[in-house]
């Protein structure tokens, strides 16, 4: 491991010498990650995206990329692009990437089965903005604004995300 490693602890997230508490899934970590469960994924998994709301912030890092009104998330198992970044209108179930509410306001992107999905395996595993401290995900990991916001700009395409069961 390396202090650039972004590491998942029992008392939050480590990066770069600073911890920051987080949420998991309601599920608790598992090895086992199925669509639907709710649980946050063991293993080693690597930043392959930063997307923002350029409408309520300002460019995180250069390499981040506006969401718009018709980015979306598949997480349809049936889908041929089931886990991948879509576009409405989109006939398969979707995740609006640009939410009324600030979770998706800043996110993340992690290769949790992607970019070839294995149905049912699980779709995306953003880190994004908590609801409020200790209120669990649906297998995503969950921040503090200003913390994500501090994540973001020391990740870069590749940091590792360490899940440990």
């Amino acid at each position: 491991m390396s202090v650039n490693d972004m590491v998942l602890t029992p008392t939050g997230l480590r990066l770069c010498g600073r911890r920051f508490p987080c949420s998991i899934g309601k599920g608790g970590i598992t090895t086992r990650k199925r669509e639907g469960d709710g649980a946050t994924p063991v293993g080693v998994h690597r930043i392959v995206g930063l997307l923002y709301r350029a409408d309520r912030m300002a460019r995180p890092t250069g390499w981040a990329c506006p969401i718009g009104p018709v980015d979306l998330w598949s997480d349809d198992q049936r889908d041929p692009e089931y886990n991948l970044h879509v576009r409405a209108p989109h006939e398969f179930s979707h995740e609006a990437l640009r939410r009324a509410d600030p979770l998706y306001d800043l996110v993340l992107l992690t290769d949790w089965n992607w970019p070839h999905a294995v149905p049912g395996h699980g779709s995306a595993i953003f880190l994004h903005q908590w609801r409020r401290s200790g209120y669990p995900t649906e297998g995503c990991l969950a921040f503090r604004r200003d913390h994500l916001r501090w994540i973001a700009q020391h990740a870069i395409p590749g940091t590792r995300l360490i899940v440990s069961g």
